[in-house]
């Protein structure tokens, strides 16, 4: 998932160099999405595996 939030902002950079404010804006806006989610994951199966030692 964080792979694909990469993704979508190296696309939002090209996008804006080369002037296309609305693909460069509608890309950042899925890489920000991606990688909260991917945060939340990531601390869902932190605390799923502190939980599972005990």
């Amino acid at each position: 998932m964080l792979h694909y939030a990469v993704i979508f902002l190296v696309i939002a950079l090209i996008a804006a160099v080369f002037g296309f404010g609305g693909i460069a804006a509608g890309a950042v806006g899925i890489a920000k999405i991606l990688f909260y989610v991917f945060v939340i994951m990531a601390i869902v199966t932190f605390v799923l595996s502190l939980l599972k030692k005990r």
